[in-house]
């Protein structure tokens, strides 16, 4: 058991913190979004008609195979909108509620798009490699809680003791100790969750059994799919969007839709998907209703299956999208606990190596430090300079034949590598240079949200509509403040030759 937590940690140790630091920023996709789109921080407002948004998108849309629009909540004041063109990807844009006007193109993956699903599929689609890894690394995080709690004989005793004042490798397992205990019960969970989650990926042989390998007839049974092929005959009329979601609603005692989505628009086999907002129930139900989009009748509804409820309560306390504002807090809090306990680990490793590997003359402890410079202040180094370029780069900003939104990601990935080798090249000074840069960084991301978008901190705190950006400028601020007492703290048990860090 030994032998297992501590290679499973050192081997995979850079992933699963990778993982989890994008996990506890996506606590918080939504408010990311609106501060790196400007144009997304509207006043709350309900939309005028489904069917006046529908009459705007008709010009947008036309020739489209599908589109869809996800109605405004607290926490996305803009109406959502998507539509493929055949043989191209989806385009995403956003409309104002109020004024029914099409928002300019964001030119940004902010946090949905980019920094939620890098968190469990690290955005590697070829042959869904991304999902395995990530899979991979989420059964080395149930086997690093089950072998920490076997190999600590004392690890609730521990719990209680934090001995500040000692060396730093005592004082380290002491930290490890207290952020294991303290969030077990959520690490366990939210582990065991995400690959629950993914079930089909990674345990498709069950599925394969009960339908004896038909997908076809698993899908629609288990997540309440409906299709019909066009008709190639252009429909004669259009029913009401907003008649359909009344009806819908009736159905679902008088709850919300959140996703409404028309197949084949124009065509006279045109039917629209309305699906049921879970926005106040842990459970992330697929209770749906199809609506023939020509005559308005019902052509099929589902309600969510014993089964797949209790997999989809299990996603619904992973992905937290229900309203609990309390709860969301809990989970960032235990969410950076994880990386913590993930961090102290990979320090606790080097110091208890680092003279015997010096005596042998091993390379061992210069490439894992290098690897967890990299690893804990280096994701997070990229991180406020993907919040920094966003607000750098004009709207329609290119480059090398890359748009706007493909420059912040590379500059997320190029800066991420540089810490590595920055790491590598000065072993004696990163952790130091590297804590600095990340509070330059984070003031850096504060004042040029200021600059382009003219909301500073105190005018953010002064509208309630715009509380997410002063949270996020805040915690910004936070985080400057505690990166310039770690470099502080470094550099002072380096001259100390406390050793927490070469000097």
């Amino acid at each position: 058991m030994n032998w297992l937590h501590t290679w499973a940690g050192v081997v995979l140790g850079g992933l699963l913190l990778a993982i989890f630091w994008m996990g506890t920023l996506s606590v918080f996709d939504r408010e990311i979004d609106r501060w790196m789109m400007p144009a997304s921080r509207l006043q709350p407002a309900e939309p005028a008609s489904y069917d006046a948004i529908a009459a705007t998108l008709r010009p947008l849309v036309q020739g489209s195979q599908q589109w869809y629009l996800s109605p405004p909540t607290n926490r996305v004041p803009a109406i959502g909108i998507g539509y493929r063109m055949a043989g191209e990807p989806f385009q995403n844009r956003a409309i104002d509620p109020a004024t029914s006007t099409l928002l300019p193109d964001a030119g940004t993956w902010a946090g949905t798009r980019f920094i939620f699903p890098f968190h469990f599929s690290l955005h590697i689609r070829l042959w869904s490699i991304g999902y395995w890894i990530v899979g991979l690394a989420g059964m080395a995080m149930l086997a690093l809680c089950v072998s920490g709690v076997v190999i600590h004989r004392k690890i609730f005793t521990d719990f209680f003791t934090f001995r500040s004042d000692r060396k730093p490798r005592r004082l380290l397992l002491d930290l490890h100790n207290v952020t294991g205990v303290l969030g077990l019960p959520f690490h366990f969970v939210i582990t065991l969750s995400g690959l629950i989650i993914f079930f089909t990926i990674y345990f498709p042989s069950v599925s394969d059994i009960a339908y004896r390998g038909d997908q076809r007839a698993f899908i629609p049974e288990a997540f309440g799919i409906y299709s019909r092929p066009k008709a190639d005959r252009p429909a004669e009329a259009t029913a009401s969007l907003d008649a359909m979601v009344a009806e819908a609603s009736r159905s679902w005692q008088r709850a919300r839709p959140n996703f409404l989505r028309v197949w084949h628009p124009g065509d006279a086999a045109s039917y629209v998907e309305v699906r049921r907002s879970y926005e106040h129930d842990v459970t992330m139900n697929l209770d749906v209703a199809y609506f023939d989009a020509v005559d308005g009748g019902l052509l099929h509804r589902s309600s969510t299956a014993p089964v797949v409820t209790a997999q989809r309560f299990v996603s619904g306390l992973h992905f937290i999208q229900f309203r609990h504002w309390t709860l969301r807090w809990v989970y960032f809090v235990l969410g950076l606990g994880g990386c913590a306990l993930i961090a102290t680990g990979y320090l606790f490793w080097l110091e208890s190596r680092r003279t015997r590997h010096a005596a042998l003359g091993l390379r061992g402890v210069p490439l894992v430090e290098g690897l967890t410079i990299g690893s804990v202040s280096g994701i997070v180094v990229a991180t406020p300079s993907f919040f920094v370029v966003n607000r750098l780069l004009l709207p329609g900003a290119t480059f090398a034949g890359q748009d706007r939104a493909a420059l912040e990601i590379w500059t997320f990935y190029l800066v991420w590598l540089a810490t590595f080798a920055h790491a590598w090249l000065r072993p004696h000074r990163a952790w130091v240079e590297q804590c600095w840069t990340i509070a330059i960084l984070a003031v850096a991301a504060v004042l040029l949200n200021w600059i382009t978008t003219g909301e500073h901190l105190p005018r953010s705190l002064a509208h309630r509509h715009l509380w997410p950006i002063a949270g996020m400028d805040l915690l910004l601020l936070v985080g400057a403040g505690l990166a310039v007492l770690s470099a502080r703290w470094v550099a002072r048990r380096a001259d100390g030759r406390g050793q927490l860090a070469p000097q």
